[in-house]
């Protein structure tokens, strides 16, 4: 790649990061100051209505009820204890390591926990690797033959090639939207008791790999007590995951291979004008006859002058001579 085009390019996500910023900022901003002015709102109105607590013992409790928000602990859950780490929540957790989506709904927070996660993302991440080529290359063995009966069917109608190759491909990334993204939706929203957005937003942000964690499946307590449910999740993300990329990369080979088309049809088209500008070059040097061309109706000109000044020549030396 040029220096020229990586600046390009280069230019072009710095703008786009300037522009996700501006937008984001003029969104989220006034929400946040909303928010903290209603807490603190909340902060005063329970200090004037129960006068006899003291605002530093308020504040300690503020800063206990924060840390163990980070810790994991649900503060709603204040007589039983429901442990986040359960063997289903602990494999879903396991699982956002390896696939690199890392929720951040929860961590470990103890010296050995991180120790233990630096050692097991870094042999658990390549492991996932290799299972999501043999995965997507299963899924893409599948999808090139369905696709290739639909190019037979097309094809038997007399349709362009080009044109079979773009119907198949939207089919193909219509038909993977709609098992791995639009019916998700729709089983989140059921299950999750979330809306259409929010479940759609969690499908994309996790299938993405960017992994908020703000929605997690399973967190949300409705479908948290299944200890299939996390597990079935991952095994949706890793379906997702690898069909999308046996998608991309079905797309990337057809765009090679159609770049590759046109580029030989602009070699060929090229060849043919240099040819052509040969031959009208040629033909230009061919009709270039050397020498002057006599032109009959000249000659017969130049004959008559001539002999115009031979006659008055001769008239001048007689009437001399006399």
């Amino acid at each position: 790649m040029r220096c020229s085009t990586l600046l390009a390019i280069l230019t072009g996500v710095l703008l786009y990061l300037v522009l996700g910023a501006v937008v984001f900022r003029s969104l989220e901003a006034p929400l946040e100051k909303s928010k903290h002015m209603q807490l603190q709102g909340a902060r005063r109105d329970f200090l004037f209505n129960f006068s006899c607590v003291d605002p530093e013992n308020l504040q300690a409790l503020i800063e206990e009820v924060a840390e163990a928000l980070g810790a994991g602990v649900d503060p709603n859950n204040n007589n039983t204890y429901v442990s986040k780490w359960d063997i289903a929540s602990a494999f879903f957790f396991s699982g956002t390591i390896i696939t690199t989506i890392g929720f951040g709904n929860i961590s470990p927070k103890t010296e050995g926990g991180k120790i233990f996660c630096i050692f097991y993302a870094l042999v658990g991440i390549p492991m996932f690797g290799i299972l999501l080529a043999g995965v997507g290359d299963h899924l893409g063995t599948g999808l090139r033959k369905t696709v290739l009966k639909i190019e037979t069917l097309f094809l038997k109608w007399r349709v362009s090639p080009t044109i079979v190759r773009v119907i198949s491909a939207i089919l193909s990334i219509l038909l993977g939207c709609l098992l791995f993204v639009a019916l998700p939706i729709l089983v989140f929203q059921e299950v999750e008791h979330w809306s259409l957005l929010e479940s759609a937003y969690f499908v994309v942000i996790t299938l993405t790999t960017v992994g908020f964690g703000d929605y997690v499946a399973g967190d949300s307590g409705f479908a948290g007590s299944d200890h299939w449910y996390k597990p079935l999740v991952w095994f949706w993300i890793l379906l997702g995951l690898a069909y999308f990329a046996s998608i991309l990369t079905m797309i990337g080979n057809w765009l090679r291979v159609f770049f590759k088309k046109t580029r030989a049809e602009m070699e060929e088209l090229r060849a043919h004008a240099t040819d052509w500008t040969q031959n009208i070059h040629n033909m230009s040097v061919d009709f270039r006859i050397a020498g002057k061309i006599d032109d009959p109706f000249k000659k017969r000109r130049r004959k008559h002058r001539h002999g115009h000044r031979s006659h008055g020549y001769m008239e001048h030396r007689y009437r001399h001579t006399l």
